[in-house]
């Protein structure tokens, strides 16, 4: 006898400050992921927008605004634009290394530097090192942890400049959080640089795409994302592919806003990580 299918229990959250859009108040919606199915049903979710942080998937539920929209880049028609092309010819002599969700005192050493230069006062600079290795270690789904270092000197690893904790899916590669060194001496956009290389890595894999979670128009901070093409926005008809010429409205509307579509930009977003959510008992 085939044993009945349980479908997810969500909840809400209490409301809170919007940190996106000033004067705006959030609420999320989010469930449990536990159980043999965790994987697919985070894949599932994450198709209808969900993001994922540990053993919780969730997405905004907000009662007067709609602004978080989902988004995703294909990798198979990606192209980098001229400034993309040489940050990955700038970065290329860097060692990338797919590791197991395991958290190291060097990971969490470059996250607190990272933080404490773009995030200062923010809600994560309080973590210590067990809140950091609950981040990377607790998940039911394939995570890797990939790490970006300097050509090693052949007597121990080179200098960690970069990490992302990654989700892999069957349709593609998700974001859940990434960091880097923020006043490297001689390196430039290694926010980009690690968005870009996992496009490559997609691609190089045959995933279609990568999730990089939600933009907010109207929020200065995540308009970096709209600088990668084509992009691909969740809607209530499903996923649809921005034509050139709005993606190109978009990028100038950004522009013409004092936007920061760059490096400093990509670096504030994180998309809900480290977030607490409480279920009911």
């Amino acid at each position: 006898m085939t044993a009945p299918v349980r479908f997810p229990r969500f909840f809400v959250t209490s409301p809170a400050p919007c940190p996106y859009l000033e004067g705006k108040t959030e609420r999320k919606v989010f469930t449990e992921l536990k159980g043999p199915h965790a994987e697919q049903l985070n894949e599932a979710l994450g198709r209808i927008g969900f993001r994922r942080s540990q053993t919780v998937a969730y997405r905004p539920s907000c009662i007067d605004c709609q602004a978080c929209v989902s988004v995703r880049v294909s990798a198979e028609a990606f192209e980098p634009s001229r400034t993309q092309a040489r940050n990955l010819r700038r970065n290329s002599d860097l060692v990338v290394t797919e590791c197991r969700p395991w958290a190291t005192e060097e990971q969490f050493e470059l996250l607190q530097r990272y933080l404490g230069e773009r995030h200062p006062g923010g809600g994560m600079t309080a973590m210590d090192e067990m809140d950091f290795a609950d981040m990377v270690e607790h998940t039911p789904v394939s995570s890797l942890m990939i790490e970006y270092r300097e050509p090693s000197d052949s007597l121990r690893p080179g200098r960690l400049v970069g990490a992302c904790l990654t989700d892999r899916q069957s349709d593609g590669l998700s974001m859940v959080y990434s960091f880097y060194d923020p006043e490297h001496e001689a390196r430039t956009g290694l926010g980009s640089y690690i968005i870009l290389e996992h496009l490559r890595r997609a691609a190089s894999q045959g995933l279609p795409f990568v999730y990089l979670g939600y933009w907010v128009e109207g929020s200065d901070r995540m308009q970096y994302k709209v600088r990668y093409r084509p992009i691909e926005v969740l809607g209530r008809d499903g996923w649809r592919r921005l034509a050139a010429h709005e993606q190109d409205a978009l990028i100038a509307r950004a522009v013409a806003a004092g936007g920061r579509c760059g490096e400093r930009a990509a670096a504030s977003s994180k998309d809900g990580a480290q977030e607490q959510y409480r279920l009911a008992d």
